[in-house]
């Protein structure tokens, strides 16, 4: 389901959609903008739309990080991937093998993927997956994305080691992480 609020002097369209696995509704402002309330079965429409109002200086903060970034990110098509994704792929090889030299950790396979809420993901198995829209990012949050994965092949979690390991590569990961988390 579609809909749209009025906020001041801007409209935000949003869509709702249906999840049996969701336990609780959750919001996302995607990089190109667009807003996806995801909610659990049983949960009414009324109670989302009402949700989502009370969201709206999230959801404003969020989209204005974007315009913020200036960052131009074309909406992520199948079209658009597939015409990147080679471009992707080397990016972000040329950024591991650049800074795992200072690491010098064991990397599996590296994939990359039209992925919708994530910039990168390391798996149990030691590998690796980015976004191939890091293609459009400046280099300091692609060096970050890198870096945070990577240091996922030692620390699978966030805890003080794993972001010891972040700061000797980004010591200042703290600000470039804000500056992500507002991109997302």
């Amino acid at each position: 389901m579609q809909g749209q609020i009025q906020v001041k002097d801007k409209k935000i369209n949003y869509q709702i959609k249906n999840s049996s696995r969701a336990k609780k509704i959750r919001l996302a402002v995607y990089l190109d903008g667009s807003v996806v309330a995801t909610k659990p079965r049983g949960v009414s429409i009324f109670f989302v739309e009402r949700f989502i109002k009370q969201k709206v200086n999230w959801i404003l903060n969020k989209i204005n990080a974007f315009d913020d970034l200036n960052i131009t990110l074309p909406k992520a098509t199948k079209e658009d991937y597939l015409a990147n994704k080679s471009r992707a792929v080397e990016l972000v090889n040329t950024k591991i093998s650049e800074l795992n030299r200072i690491y010098n950790f064991q990397v599996n396979k590296v994939n990359v993927r039209n992925q919708r809420t994530r910039w990168g993901s390391c798996s149990s198995k030691y590998n690796l997956s980015f976004n191939y829209r890091v293609i459009y990012l400046s280099d300091r949050l692609v060096k970050y994305i890198v870096v945070h994965e990577l240091c996922h092949l030692k620390e699978l979690n966030h805890s003080k080691s794993f972001w010891k390991l972040v700061e000797k590569a980004v010591p200042d990961y703290i600000s470039i992480r804000k500056e992500l988390k507002d991109t997302k």
